[in-house]
């Protein structure tokens, strides 16, 4: 592979959900020179094995049964084959697409976690996946990757997404410059559309556990006044943002901005307009305005990632 064109690891299992999140990517690389690595962690035992604590007692009796490791081979092949034609249908270069199967060993989320150190600008998985997932939150492998990932971008991907309409959630910080930053040098399509959002929660929310809370008229005028200034303040970081995406490649009519105000949760305004707007892809910085409020943004990041069912999630840090 070129050491200087960028590369992305593609997380796989034998899913339907891997294909599409394969298919996604495939979407996004249509009209760039970046390679691509399809990812394997394979257990040689069953997985409930593992979480019982029982793979030593219990190896040899699986490894007995004919055919096991044949079986695993065979499906894995098989679907790394069809992944890897979804991608040289979409032009991808052959000589661009590298597979790679290992044999776990710290775990599948240590052990994507090891890989990406070699030189990748994002990790791609599809929410479900991975024989870690599970339907009450992410996953614990998606969990994992969000936690672990600091050094680079993840995206989780649920449905059937598309690249080619992108909302990214935009507030003061740092770390979200760095996202539209990022948009910018991964989704430069000749049809990309943007639209960066910021979300201000409201203060009218009551607390659950206040019945009796309450603004009074003044404290209500300070309130808006703050969120005026905000307004003004989050004004010229927009302006910023959006120059930044067209001077990156993005044609001005294709980049938008908007507000919403006065929801109870940021994560959840975010969703829902990804929703109405039709957006398969989310963008959101794993950092924000401080300590304290980078604790807060991963928090939503997640909580992004378990709304959005359907659609592709960036976390950038």
């Amino acid at each position: 592979m070129n050491p200087n064109r960028k590369k992305i690891l593609v997380a796989v299992d034998v899913s339907n959900q891997s294909l599409e999140g394969v298919r996604y990517v495939s979407k996004l690389l249509s009209s760039q020179e970046i390679e691509v690595v399809l990812f394997h962690v394979y257990n040689d035992l069953p997985e409930f094995l593992y979480d019982l604590g029982k793979e030593r007692e219990y190896r040899r009796t699986i490894e007995s049964i004919p055919g096991w490791q044949g079986i695993l081979e065979t499906s894995m092949n098989d679907f790394m084959g069809e992944a890897r034609q979804i991608l040289i249908d979409s032009d991808v270069p052959e000589e661009w697409i590298t597979i790679k199967i290992r044999k776990r060993e710290g775990g599948i989320a240590r052990d994507i976690i090891l890989e990406s150190y070699e030189g990748y600008v994002a990790v791609v998985v599809g929410q479900g996946e991975m024989s870690g997932f599970n339907n009450s939150l992410i996953g614990s492998v998606a969990n994992k990757l969000i936690e672990g990932l600091n050094h680079v971008a993840v995206c989780v991907v649920g449905g059937g997404p598309s690249p080619e309409n992108i909302l990214v959630a935009l507030d003061r910080s740092e770390g979200a410059m760095r996202a539209v930053d990022y948009v910018g040098s991964m989704f430069c399509r000749p049809n990309c559309e943007v639209t960066l959002l910021h979300v201000i929660k409201s203060i009218y929310v009551r607390p659950q556990e206040d019945e009796d809370f309450f603004l009074s008229e003044e404290e209500k005028r300070l309130v808006e006044e703050c969120l005026e200034v905000e307004k003004v303040e989050m004004a010229s970081v927009s302006d910023e943002s959006r120059n930044r995406l067209i001077e990156a490649c993005f044609e001005p009519k294709r980049v938008r901005t908007k507000l919403i105000t006065h929801v109870s949760s940021r994560a959840g305004a975010i969703v829902q307009e990804a929703r109405d707007g039709g957006y398969g892809t989310i963008v959101v910085g794993r950092r924000g305005l401080s300590e304290v409020e980078e604790f807060v943004m991963g928090r939503v990041s997640r909580k992004v990632i378990h709304l959005a069912r359907e659609r592709a999630v960036w976390v950038v840090p």
